[in-house]
């Protein structure tokens, strides 16, 4: 998921770069959201790993 936010924010700087300022703007907020919904996984698995961490001890 984050290989997809990173390929959109590029795109989104390219976009910016020539100009096209409403491409640019919509692949930014998908890459913002993309990297949104990673992190809020991320911190699932973490907290996850944490109590399944302290049941084994």
């Amino acid at each position: 998921m984050l290989k997809w936010a990173l390929i959109f924010f590029v795109i989104s700087i390219v976009a910016g770069f020539f100009g096209f300022s409403g491409v640019s703007a919509a692949t930014a907020t998908i890459a913002r959201v993309l990297f949104g919904i990673a992190l809020v996984i991320f911190l699932i698995f973490l907290v996850l790993a944490l109590m399944a961490g302290q049941a084994v001890l």
